[in-house]
């Protein structure tokens, strides 16, 4: 009942939000003017803001951001050490690369902990600024895959730089600054302080770190990146102190992908289209949110359930609602240990992510992965019915599923591959906590976060060494970026279309039927990829 009270509570304030955030990002994206201060960073740039771009010299655009914020990241993380701030804080090159991948990635993957190896020019002006470009990036994305299916005959489907400027200007930069300020409101930690040495009650001492916290943490939470300024993440009291701001940091990781499916309606021209995606999106999240809280409840005949790994000040309720938000969203951000959990729900918050991240999914990632899966379901309805796929008037030919299936198996690709690679290396398996199924849901568990680009993890692994900080690091470029060419490739082989008029032939996508299927292709995708790798991991620890 509390987790029932928590979602509703959860939906009253997405309800009330997710309109005038997605009419606010339909005309950020559809504004023919731009704002003096963008103006003037393109002309610092070099960039004509009237330009489009076809969708190849889009992708190059978006992968020429992510090399540079790659090199850039790791040499900063490197000489870390001669900055102001540092406190003799630093990386060894293998993680200093993986952390430069993570961020520029949006995974905010972690292999060692923050308030003992990022100093704070690191921390504001690397990854701070990182999670900005890359949250920006996904939603720039999901912009041009609209256009696609928005227009027709045209090459052209956007200009990356404008929409990313656009993202971070219009969009991300505001709402932090509300949600830091709020934070700090909060409790939440917010100065430059170095550590602090603390007298305790046995006469003991103990470190206590300080530094511009509530700054990152807005950001990680709203662009849905994730990571933490601590080792323990949003179980931190400096970083998520009670549980008003608990409340304010799962609505701020829910607040755009919620609100992206009404901007898609409204961009597409009509809005019927995006209500189907959104109550897809909640039915997904809600069920997997109650049958979390269900199994953690239900793990021992204790009146608390399974507390283990919980705050006391989150509880069952709270921690399943915000494990669920961020697995579900690729934040990557826990206010519990997610290793911790009975077998079941560890293998929930896993099967939550291995459904592709779209319930809601990350800032764009979540709207774009949805979308894909619309037009597998199209595909495969109509070859059920005997129809021409359709969506939204495109046909869907062998150039759209093409893209579409390649992009929804890149994913289960790398993580069943790099997982079975590294159950049977022996200085991979050195990493691990746990032998037997225990011990392969954490591999498993850290290829599937890497992946999906999420950067959560199930603690017992100590992933800091140069095998998995390498593989996972190729894991997350991969599955980031090699998806948004294909969606941009998507993006460009609709957008040549001309929209055929709606016939009697034609599948409706708006109503509950198509709803009902698309649902099922969801849990059908992965379920058939992934059922026996859980099968041998977190079901076989739960049967015994």
């Amino acid at each position: 009942m509390q987790t029932i009270a928590g979602l509703g509570l959860v939906g009253v304030v997405l309800a009330l939000l997710h309109v005038p955030l997605g009419t606010w990002l339909h005309r950020v994206f559809a504004d023919d003017t731009d704002w003096a201060v963008e103006r003037l960073v393109y002309r610092l740039a070099g960039v004509d803001p009237r330009s489009e771009q076809r969708w190849s010299t889009y992708a190059l655009s978006v992968l020429a951001l992510a090399a540079v914020s790659v090199l850039g990241l790791w040499s900063l993380v490197l000489v870390q050490g001669l900055l102001p701030w540092s406190f003799g804080r630093s990386q060894d090159w293998h993680t200093a690369l993986n952390t430069a991948i993570s961020f520029t990635t949006n995974t905010n993957w972690q292999s060692y902990a923050g308030e003992s190896s990022a100093g704070h020019v690191v921390q504001m002006a690397g990854l701070t600024v990182q999670n900005f470009l890359s949250a920006a990036t996904g939603l720039a994305v999901a912009v041009a895959l609209i256009r696609g299916l928005a227009r027709q005959r045209t090459d052209r489907i956007g200009n990356f730089w404008v929409d990313l400027v656009r993202s971070c200007i219009r969009v991300l930069l505001p709402l932090s600054v509300v949600g830091a300020l709020l934070l700090i409101l909060g409790g939440v930690t917010q100065d430059l302080a170095g550590p602090h040495v603390m007298p305790t009650l046995q006469g003991g001492q103990q470190i206590l770190q300080g530094g511009p916290v509530a700054s990152q943490e807005a950001i990680k939470l709203l662009g849905t990146n994730g990571g933490g300024f601590f080792n323990a993440n949003s179980a931190h009291p400096m970083e998520n102190p009670d549980a008003w701001t608990n409340l304010l940091e799962i609505m701020l990781v829910l607040a755009i992908p919620f609100s992206l499916p009404y901007a898609y309606g409204l961009m597409v021209g009509d809005r019927r289209q995006g209500s189907l995606v959104a109550a897809v999106m909640v039915l997904l999240f809600t069920g997997m949110t109650l049958l979390l809280a269900w199994v953690e409840q239900s793990t021992t005949a204790l009146p608390t359930g399974g507390m283990e790994g919980k705050e006391q000040r989150f509880g069952i309720a709270w921690s399943a609602i915000f494990g669920a938000a961020t697995t579900g969203t690729s934040t990557g951000a826990v206010n519990s240990m997610h290793d911790s959990y009975s077998a079941g729900g560890g293998g929930l918050l896993m099967l939550h992510m291995m459904l592709g991240e779209v319930s809601p999914g990350g800032v764009g990632t979540g709207l774009y992965g949805m979308l894909v899966l619309a037009i597998i379901t199209v595909f495969v309805a109509g070859l059920m019915v005997g129809r021409t796929p359709e969506l939204l008037g495109k046909t869907i030919g062998r150039s759209e599923i093409t893209c579409a299936a390649l992009a929804s198996i890149t994913m289960p690709a790398l993580v069943l591959t790099f997982t079975a690679a590294s159950v049977v290396l022996p200085t991979a398996r050195e990493a691990l906590l746990h032998t037997g199924p225990h011990g392969l849901s954490e591999m498993l568990y850290a290829f599937t976060s890497a992946a999906n680009n999420n950067g959560s993890a199930f603690a017992g692994i100590s992933a800091d060494q140069p095998w998995l900080n390498l593989t996972l690091g190729l894991c997350m470029l991969v599955g980031r970026f090699a998806t948004i060419v294909l969606i941009l490739a998507l993006a460009g082989s609709l957008a040549a279309q001309t929209r055929r008029p709606v016939t009697s032939g034609t599948m409706p996508t708006h109503t509950p039927l198509f709803g009902v299927l698309l649902t099922g292709i969801i849990l059908v995708l992965a379920g058939l990829t992934f059922f026996p790798s859980l099968a041998l991991g977190a079901l076989a620890e739960a049967l015994s």
